[in-house]
C-alpha cells in the first residue's frame, strides 16, 4: 500500500478498505505519511465521507496506532468529551466533581481548534502545568488524587496527533468521520468504562444545524458502543457561549470562582451537572441520571471539588496554593475595555462563532499549529440570549493586549448581538443520545 492511491480511491469517492485504513493511520503515527499526504486526506474525508464502516475501521486504526492504558482502581474509569464551544470549560468542573463522587478520571484532552477554546491551553493559564505528562505519572496522580487533566502523549493515537494539527489549519474541522474518529481514538485508547459526550449544535458550535449534531451524537455512541465502552451523548445548546467568560485565563478564573463559592455561572454548573449525572448513573456510582446530578452540584457546592482540582494542579506542576492564590497566580491583560451596547432592547440572538473568532484575534487561539497562545487576552461579563440591555450599557469587557486591538474586539463583539424585541431562549439540553 501506498498513501498516494489510497488518496486516490478517496478522491474519486472509493471507501478504503479497514487494511488500508490501518496502514494511513501507522503511516501518520510513524511519519511515513507527510504533512501533504494527511491534509490532502482530512480533505478528501471531509468532501467524500467514509461511510460508517470507514469511520469504525478509522477509529480503531487509529486508536491502535499506539499504547492502550488498562487499569486497576478501586472505582469505575470515567470521561467526558465536548465537540467544542465558547465559554465551555465544563472539564475543568466535572473532572474533580467525578472524582469527589468516587470515579476516577484520565482525561486525556485537547488544545483549541479553530473558534473553539482548548482545555489544555486554559490550564496552561496556570503558571508551572504541564499538560504534557509520561503514563506512568499520569497513572499515580489518577490513582492518588482521582483526576489529570493531560493531552494525550506521545505514545497514545499518535495518528490522531498529526491529523489533529492538519484538520485545524485545512478547514477540515467539521467533518463528522475525523471528528468522530479523532475524539474517540484517544478516549478509547484510555480504558474507559463510560463516556458522556457533548456535541453542541447552535451557532457557536462546528456543527450548527440540530440535524448534523444529532448525527455526530449517534455516530459517536454507536463507534464508542461497538468498541465495548458504554456512552451517553447529550446534544447541547451553543447559541449562545456557555460562561459568561471566553478565553483562557479568564474562563479558569470563571471555574475558579465555581469552585470558591465566591461566583455563580448557572449555565456551567447545570451543564456539568447533567454531564457528571449521566456518567454517574452510567457507571452505577448514581441510581438516576438525575441524583447523579445532584451529587456532582453537592461536590461543587461543598468545596470538596475544590480540593481535588487544588490537588490536581499541584501534582501536574502548578502552585501548590493555587486553590487558595489562584487570582494571584493567574496572568491579567494591560487593557480592559467595555462593550457598550450600540442601542436599547433585549439580546434576540448571538452570534457565537464571532465571538470565539474575536478571542482568536486577540491572541487568545490559533489561526495556525506553530501559534503562540496568549492565555491574557479574552472577553468577560458577557450577557445572554434574552437579557434587557440599555444602550451604552456594557455586553462584556475585552481584556487585550493593546488599544488598537481590543476596540477591533469591542466592534466585533457588538456585531455579533443582535438587539430588539424578546425571544426566548433555547433550552440548554436539546437531546439525549443513548
Amino acid at each position: 500500500m501506498d498513501a498516494a492511491s489510497i488518496l486516490a480511491d478517496l478522491r474519486d469517492g472509493k471507501p478504503p478498505a479497514p487494511e488500508a485504513l490501518g496502514w494511513f493511520a501507522r503511516g501518520l503515527a510513524d511519519g511515513q505519511v507527510s504533512d501533504a499526504q494527511a491534509g490532502a486526506f482530512a480533505m478528501a474525508v471531509c468532501l467524500n465521507g467514509l461511510g460508517e464502516a470507514g469511520r469504525v475501521a478509522l477509529t480503531r486504526a487509529m486508536r491502535d496506532s499506539g499504547a492502550q492504558l488498562s487499569w486497576a482502581l478501586p472505582g469505575p474509569v470515567l470521561d467526558k468529551h465536548s465537540t467544542g464551544g465558547v465559554g465551555d470549560c465544563t472539564s475543568l468542573l466535572l473532572a474533580p466533581a467525578l472524582a469527589a463522587c468516587g470515579a476516577y478520571v484520565p482525561m486525556i484532552s485537547g488544545r483549541g481548534l479553530g473558534h473553539t477554546g482548548g482545555t489544555l491551553d486554559k490550564l496552561e493559564a496556570i503558571p508551572g502545568y504541564r499538560a504534557e505528562q509520561s503514563e506512568d505519572r499520569l497513572r499515580e496522580v489518577v490513582a492518588r488524587i482521582g483526576c489529570a487533566i493531560v493531552g494525550a502523549s506521545a505514545g497514545i493515537a499518535p495518528a490522531d496527533r498529526r491529523l489533529y494539527a492538519v484538520r485545524d489549519v485545512t478547514a477540515t474541522v467539521e467533518s463528522i468521520d475525523l471528528i468522530t474518529a479523532s475524539i474517540l481514538a484517544k478516549k478509547l485508547a484510555a480504558g474507559l468504562e463510560g463516556l458522556v459526550l457533548d456535541v453542541k449544535t447552535g451557532s457557536g458550535a462546528f456543527l450548527a444545524a440540530p440535524d448534523a449534531a444529532r448525527a455526530l451524537a449517534r455516530a459517536l455512541v454507536e463507534t464508542a458502543k461497538g468498541a465495548g465502552c458504554p456512552t451517553v451523548a447529550l446534544i447541547t445548546d451553543m447559541d449562545q457561549p456557555l460562561a459568561a467568560s471566553a478565553g483562557n485565563a479568564v474562563e479558569l478564573a470563571e471555574v475558579m470562582g465555581v469552585l470558591t463559592a465566591t461566583r455563580a455561572s448557572p449555565r456551567l454548573e447545570a451543564l456539568t451537572g447533567s454531564l457528571g449525572g449521566e456518567l454517574l448513573a452510567l457507571a452505577g456510582l448514581a441510581p438516576t441520571a438525575a441524583e447523579g446530578s445532584a451529587q456532582i452540584i453537592a461536590a461543587l457546592q461543598s468545596g470538596a471539588a475544590a480540593e481535588r482540582f487544588g490537588a490536581m494542579v499541584a501534582a501536574l506542576g502548578g502552585p501548590g496554593d493555587f486553590l487558595g492564590r489562584w487570582k494571584a497566580h493567574l496572568p491579567q491583560a494591560p487593557v480592559i475595555l467595555d462593550i457598550p451596547a450600540p442601542q436599547a432592547g433585549a439580546i434576540r440572538a448571538i452570534d457565537t462563532r464571532a465571538l470565539g473568532r474575536a478571542v482568536v484575534a486577540l491572541g487568545g487561539g490559533r489561526r495556525r499549529e506553530d501559534d503562540a497562545i496568549d492565555p491574557r487576552v479574552g472577553l468577560t461579563g458577557l450577557r445572554g440570549l434574552g437579557e434587557h440591555i440599555a444602550a451604552g450599557e456594557p455586553l462584556g469587557q475585552v481584556h487585550a493586549t493593546d488599544r488598537a486591538s481590543a476596540e477591533a474586539a469591542v466592534a466585533a463583539v457588538q456585531a455579533a448581538h443582535a438587539l430588539g424585541a424578546p425571544a426566548p431562549a433555547p433550552a440548554l439540553i436539546r437531546e439525549r443520545v443513548a
